[in-house]
């Protein structure tokens, strides 16, 4: 048995895409329903920056194929603070836009933290604590991605496991690169692709990314991947696998989500 493998990009409003991407004559009103019938996921970023109504949330719900899912990006005024401790009433707010409207579209929740973030763990513990494991009646699921050195250590991986709490493996140039296992879902960011390509990856690397997607949705850890506590066992249960091409430039990220979903039907 495995978990399901969804692939996609972040966001669907990008001009450089049409003409690549999306049809030079479809309308843009129209770019999240040709999007999401071509790739399995989108990450939203516009969450990152600001709040939406819930008419928005419904709206791209009903634009949106069955089987199709969100990630959703945390909000900046949560993530972007000295004690991330302190961000109980900033979680209410974000999830009381009308984050629930997305009804079975409602993928993961990412909490990126800025690249001057050290890791302090009584703070991060708070944090993690304070994440909602429902809403209105739905699971949520939480994944978070750090981009100072200073959180690769056991005691980062050791909070996120007890909170069940997903690190977000990133593929990048300069930030960590963590592949541990922590939750019951993986959650990954490519972001080394090229727009020289033209699907962002070569035919092989994209054969190698899709092999460690179905390790992963088959419950194991890549054997190819860095681990902060190699020593410790994951439990070996089929994962969802959510993948994100979101390379500098982005223009041929949707042909390199569309080339992993091929691989791994």
């Amino acid at each position: 048995m495995s978990g399901r493998i969804f692939a996609g990009v972040g966001g669907w409003t990008f001009e450089p895409w049409r003409g690549v991407f999306y049809p030079p004559d479809l309308k843009q009103k129209d770019e999240l329903a040709y999007a999401s019938r071509r790739l399995t996921a989108i990450e939203i970023n516009g969450t990152y920056y600001s709040t939406f109504k819930p008419e928005s949330w419904r709206k791209w719900r009903a634009e949106t194929p069955d089987g199709f899912v969100f990630a959703v990006k945390g909000s900046r005024f949560t993530t972007n603070r000295r004690e991330l401790a302190s961000a109980g009433e900033s979680l209410e707010r974000f999830f009381a836009q009308g984050v629930a409207e997305l009804g079975d579209r409602l993928g993961p929740f990412l909490w990126q933290l800025p690249h001057t973030k050290k890791f302090d763990a009584d703070d991060l513990d708070g944090f993690l604590g304070l994440l909602p494991k429902s809403l209105d009646g739905r699971r949520l699921r939480h994944a978070l991605e750090p981009r100072h050195p200073s959180f690769l250590t056991l005691a980062f991986v050791d909070l996120l496991r007890r909170h069940g709490v997903a690190c977000v493996y990133a593929k990048h140039a300069a930030y960590p690169e963590i592949a541990d296992l922590t939750a019951d879902f993986v959650y990954a960011r490519l972001q080394t692709g090229s727009d020289e390509v033209a699907t962002a990856y070569p035919p092989e690397e994209l054969d190698s990314w899709a092999d460690r997607l179905k390790t992963w949705a088959a419950g194991e850890a890549p054997g190819d991947l860095p681990l902060v506590d190699p020593a410790h066992a994951a439990p070996r249960t089929p994962r969802d696998v959510f993948a994100f091409v979101i390379h500098e430039g982005k223009v041929r990220a949707p042909a390199a989500a569309m080339a992993l979903i091929e691989r791994t039907a």
